[in-house]
């Protein structure tokens, strides 16, 4: 599945240093604004204990993780929603994203300048995300002024439309008190009737805490939602230890996991997705697959032709798949299903599929 996410934020709020050690690339990395004008992406693993415990297990040629796609995109500041800095460029970006991962200054660095000009040594989280806020709900309080007019003249010539044409009035009632569209409680055939409006503020959102090293362990929060504290320079040095050193580092810092481990996982899980697995000598895999989704939509993520001629999933789940001792014992022990296609994917299911060419 070819989901993304886009790395947004103010200018030199450490989104840059934070995509190059999310990926591993090199991208562009300054403490001036706009030093990134094009978007980066980048396509992260997404870090799984159970993939390496199935590989002990079956010994397979080589393991192949689930993957998220980030994008860094341009730093946004006040005005962008009406084109100033690079914001129309800005907003095409992220409107083609699934998903926002908004990174917010907690570090405190007189060297990096802020887009205001200020001194590093002035952080306040609260007003950036504000600014931020405030610019994709007039960004999307203009797309709907532009769409309402249409919407109105399509509903008068097809009844099918004022659906449509109703949750976009009340979409627009709900930005204009200062709210995201995401937050307005619709039903299901209203947030479907929705989608088409592209609204920038619809898309789910996970907050980043761009910290100090002293602050790694503290409970940052960000518009009410718990933040991922990460410290960019700290992932930035672990990006060039090999694994044994990186876990020793984290270790002495008294953390279990990276940052970025901890962002990959939050970013997936924030899209819907989540994980099932195939296990044997040629690979042991995760893939990726909405939560909800039932086998034969499980088995086109491996190949259309899975999809269209599905016949049956035999299912074990991944506790029973280790505690049994793998395929064999799970049969022995009348631990493997066959799933027809009304099954629900769990997450950690391993799975393998009957079909018809």
């Amino acid at each position: 599945m070819s989901l993304s996410i886009g790395i947004v934020g103010l200018p030199n709020v450490g989104k840059s240093t934070l995509f190059t050690a999310l990926t591993r690339k090199g991208g562009l990395s300054a403490n001036y604004p706009f030093a990134t004008i094009d978007p980066n992406v980048g396509i992260v693993d997404v870090p799984d204990e159970r993939l390496n415990k199935l590989a002990e297990m079956v010994h397979p040629a080589k393991i192949v993780p689930a993957s998220v796609e980030f994008v860094d995109i341009a730093g946004l500041v006040k005005g962008a929603n009406e084109g100033e800095g690079l914001g129309n460029q800005f907003l095409a970006n992220i409107r083609n994203c699934d998903a926002i991962c908004e990174v917010v200054r907690f570090f405190k660095d007189p060297n990096v300048m802020r887009e205001t000009g200020r001194t590093g040594e002035f952080v306040d989280p609260a007003a950036d995300v504000d600014t931020i806020q405030t610019e994709l709900i007039l960004a999307d309080l203009g797309s709907l002024e532009r769409s309402i007019p249409k919407l109105e003249k399509e509903a008068k010539r097809d009844k099918e439309m004022k659906p449509r044409l109703d949750v976009a009035k009340r979409l627009q009632d709900w930005l204009n008190q200062g709210n995201r569209a995401a937050t307005l409680d619709l039903t299901d055939d209203e947030r479907a009737a929705a989608h088409d409006l592209f609204l920038l503020t619809m898309k789910p959102i996970l907050y980043v805490a761009n910290c100090d090293e002293d602050q790694l362990h503290d409970d940052l929060t960000i518009q009410g939602q718990k933040a991922i504290p990460i410290c960019a320079e700290v992932e930035a040095e672990l990006a060039d230890l090999d694994a044994e050193e990186a876990a020793e580092y984290l270790e002495s810092m008294g953390l279990e996991h990276s940052g970025l481990e901890t962002l990959a996982q939050a970013a997936y899980h924030l899209l819907g997705l989540q994980s099932f697995f195939t296990a044997g000598p040629k690979e042991v895999r995760a893939w990726t697959v909405r939560i909800g989704a039932k086998a034969p939509e499980a088995a086109g993520v491996i190949h259309s032709d899975f999809e269209k001629g599905f016949i049956k999933a035999e299912t074990i789940s991944y506790d029973d798949y280790v505690s049994l001792g793998g395929e064999q014992g799970a049969k022995e022990a009348g631990r493997m299903r066959m799933e027809g296609k009304d099954y629900v994917v769990q997450d950690g299911d391993v799975m393998v599929f009957r079909f018809n060419v």
